[in-house]
């Protein structure tokens, strides 16, 4: 599983020119589900996105989390952060899991980060979306879900 994060002062969703979901200052997560993830690796990423200490403090460093602030949360589904770009110049994206498989497990992400955030909202998988963002910083974070002590999840 691999998450873009941005840190907002405000995200917003449209599809088919209507806007779906906004949030204020807080986080904006485009997440891509790769074969093999599973609810440990939601679980995993959730938390860490959560707890992650990006936000500055009184003294201007970053030290406080989404959790510290009170901050909001947008999730967006992103089968593209998995493109591989290795081969020619037409991405692949056979990491990429299938859309039923990775629907049940980017819908159990959101599960997980609604149990950590008072405001989670979400684009919606597999359409086509304009997502407007006011990047804060900026300040963007690339995670994955696969750690050295490992090397799958699942």
């Amino acid at each position: 599983m691999k998450a873009v994060v941005q840190r907002v002062s405000s995200a917003s969703v449209l599809v088919r020119d209507r806007m779906i979901a906004s949030i204020g200052k807080g986080l904006l997560v485009f997440l891509g589900i790769e074969k093999r993830d599973a609810n440990r690796s939601a679980i995993f990423l959730a938390e860490k996105i959560s707890n992650l200490r990006i936000f500055e403090d009184s003294s201007g460093k970053m030290n406080l989390s989404l959790i510290d602030i009170g901050g909001d949360l947008m999730v967006v589904s992103q089968f593209t952060l998995l493109a591989d770009c290795k081969k020619g110049n037409r991405p692949a994206f056979t990491n990429a899991e299938h859309p039923e498989r990775a629907k049940i497990v980017y819908e159990f992400f959101i599960e997980q980060a609604k149990k950590r955030i008072a405001i989670v909202q979400q684009g919606v998988f597999q359409e086509t979306m304009k997502v407007n963002i006011v990047n804060d910083g900026p300040v963007t974070i690339v995670l994955d879900d696969r750690r050295s002590d490992e090397t799958e999840i699942g």
